[in-house]
C-alpha cells in the first residue's frame, strides 16, 4: 500500500499550476524581497515566521520578503506550519493522517514521527476533512520548496485552541536550528485602503511587543500568532518587521482590501 499523499487543493485558484511557471513565478517573487537588513546584535536567520496566506498574486511578494530570510539556509531540515481553519471546524489543533503533501513542485515528506509524538497531547487531534480543502497551509508550501529545498513537514490546522494550547504544541516541536516555525495569518479583511493601513500597523505594533493577544477582526489567524506571541519570549525571541503592505498595494483595488504582514522572530545573535 502505497504512502497516503494530501494532493494539492487550490493549485491552479490561489497559485499557477504548472510546474515550470509555478518554480519560475515563485522564483521571481523571491529574487525581488527586499527584507530590512538585521538589527545589530540580532540573529539573521529567523526561528519562526508569520506570512500570509492569500492568492500569490495578492500576497506573495509579501510572503516571499518572509520566505527570504531562510532562502538557502541549509540546516533547516523541517517547517512546522501552523494555519487557520477556513472550511471544516476543529475544536483544538488538527494533524492529517497522511505521509505527504503534494504540490505540483513535488511532494513534502510528512514528520510522521513528531506527528506521532504530538497526539499524546490532548488539543491535538486528526482531522483530514479539515486539511484536505484547506488553502492556509497550502499556499505556503512552493515557497518552501524553492526557499529550502528537501525538508520534512509537520501541518497543523488550528481551529478553537487558546494561546497556551498553541504554545504547548509549539514548545513539543520546538527543536534546535534544523526547525523553523510558520504561522500563516492575513491581516485586515476588507477595509478601504488607507484604513487597512493604519489598522495593519497597530496589529504590527501589537505583534513587535509581544501582546497582547490578536483578535481575529485583526489577523484570521490569530490563534496560530497568539500562541507564537507566549512561546517566543520563553526563548529569547525578538519579533522584527519585514513587510507590511495590502491587496491594493499588490493585485486588487483599494476599495476594499485585505491586509498582508511578513514578520521574523529572532534570537540574539551569539
Amino acid at each position: 500500500m502505497g504512502a497516503r499523499i494530501r494532493p494539492p487543493a487550490v493549485a491552479g485558484l490561489f497559485y499557477t499550476a504548472d510546474p515550470a511557471q509555478l518554480a519560475r513565478e515563485v522564483d521571481a517573487m523571491l529574487a525581488e524581497a527586499t527584507p530590512p537588513e538585521p538589527e545589530p546584535g540580532l540573529a539573521e536567520r529567523p526561528k519562526a515566521l508569520i506570512a500570509p496566506h492569500a492568492g500569490h498574486v495578492y500576497s506573495g511578494p509579501i510572503a516571499a520578503t518572509a520566505y527570504k530570510t531562510i532562502a538557502d539556509a541549509a540546516d533547516i531540515r523541517r517547517v512546522v506550519l501552523l494555519g487557520p481553519v477556513h472550511r471544516v471546524p476543529v475544536y483544538g489543533l488538527a494533524l492529517p493522517d497522511a505521509e505527504g503533501f503534494a504540490t505540483p513542485l513535488g511532494v513534502i515528506p510528512l514528520d510522521v514521527e513528531a506527528m506521532d509524538a504530538i497526539r499524546a497531547l490532548q488539543q491535538v487531534v486528526t482531522s483530514d476533512p479539515a486539511h484536505a480543502l484547506e488553502h492556509s497551509l497550502e499556499v505556503h508550501l512552493p515557497f518552501l520548496q524553492r526557499a529550502l529545498g528537501d525538508f520534512t513537514l509537520l501541518p497543523l490546522a488550528v481551529g478553537d485552541a487558546a494561546p497556551e494550547d498553541v504554545a504547548q504544541v509549539l514548545e513539543a516541536v520546538w527543536g534546535g536550528d534544523e526547525t523553523l516555525l510558520v504561522m500563516s495569518s492575513d491581516l485586515s479583511h476588507y477595509l478601504p485602503y488607507e484604513q487597512a493601513r493604519a489598522v495593519d500597523a497597530a496589529t504590527a505594533e501589537q505583534i513587535l511587543a509581544l501582546g497582547p493577544p490578536l483578535r481575529h477582526e485583526q489577523a484570521c489567524g490569530a490563534t496560530p500568532i497568539n500562541g507564537l506571541l507566549v512561546a517566543a519570549p520563553r526563548h529569547g525571541l525578538r519579533p522584527r518587521l519585514l513587510d507590511l503592505r495590502n491587496s491594493g498595494d499588490t493585485a486588487g483595488d483599494r476599495d476594499r482590501v485585505v491586509g498582508y504582514g511578513a514578520f521574523a522572530f529572532v534570537e540574539a545573535a551569539s
